[in-house]
């Protein structure tokens, strides 16, 4: 049976990304269980919205690549989404019955259950009513202040910012330059970034400023072992633990 890879993690938090991906399909309420029963300090995860205002858990905009069957997950509703079965990369046999898109509120709710802190990635543009409508959700289950959102949007900083102004926040770059840096320190916000764009003179940098540091998507223990020797405060995995 595949398992993780186990390093030493030192005082770095470990992220599963998209749930445990390197053993499950991602961003199923299989690969969020593998995560949860594991010492994963958070689990990741994408949300976009459903025709009929529901958030679904996928990571692209349309089930192809997950499923072989393509699904646009804006021109479906979810009842249309929760009916395609993923494919089963863990082993390989194609489809699997138990394996389909989950809800926000499966992710929030599995998160809750085994004390995990949610990694919460908006890929779609959200407006100001939507996002406040995902944090109801997330707190009616009790999980707000577990809670991380994450984005490469600039305008769903903005509108979160616009009601949450203190809220944990991270920006998803592939670099950082003074143009992330204005926009982290005017909105308060962390930095989730490219590992590879990462120098140990830039960790000192970002550290030196107070900010949160995450980092995506590390799977070479070596290369994670060095980020964990700078003080990168997190490392987003499908497969280290």
């Amino acid at each position: 049976m595949k398992d993780t890879i186990k390093i030493n993690k030192g005082k770095t938090q470990m992220v599963a990304h998209r749930g445990l991906s390197g053993i499950e399909t991602e961003n199923t309420v299989a690969a969020y269980l593998a995560a949860a029963n594991r010492s994963y300090y958070g689990i990741e995860t994408d949300i976009h919205r459903t025709a009929d205002g529901k958030f679904v858990c996928l990571h692209d905009a349309d089930t192809r690549r997950v499923a072989g069957k393509r699904r646009t997950t804006a021109k479906s509703t979810y009842a249309d989404l929760a009916g395609v079965h993923l494919k089963d990369y863990s082993c390989g046999h194609g489809a699997r019955a138990d394996l389909v898109p989950p809800m926000l509120e499966d992710y929030i709710s599995i998160c809750k259950t085994y004390g995990k802190h949610s990694i919460l990635e908006l890929k779609d543009e959200f407006t100001v009513a939507e996002l406040k409508k995902i944090v109801r959700i997330i707190k009616r289950i009790g999980h707000l202040d577990d809670t991380t959102f994450i984005t490469f949007i600039p305008q769903n900083v903005i509108n979160f910012r616009s009601f949450m102004p203190d809220h944990p926040f991270q920006i998803l770059v592939d670099r950082y330059d003074d143009y992330v840096a204005e926009g982290v320190e005017r909105y308060n916000l962390g930095v989730d970034i490219l590992s590879t764009a990462l120098t140990e003179d830039l960790v000192k940098l970002i550290k030196s400023r107070n900010i949160p540091l995450n980092c995506w998507t590390v799977d070479d223990p070596v290369a994670a072992e060095r980020l964990i020797s700078w003080g990168v405060d997190y490392i987003t995995t499908n497969i280290l633990e």
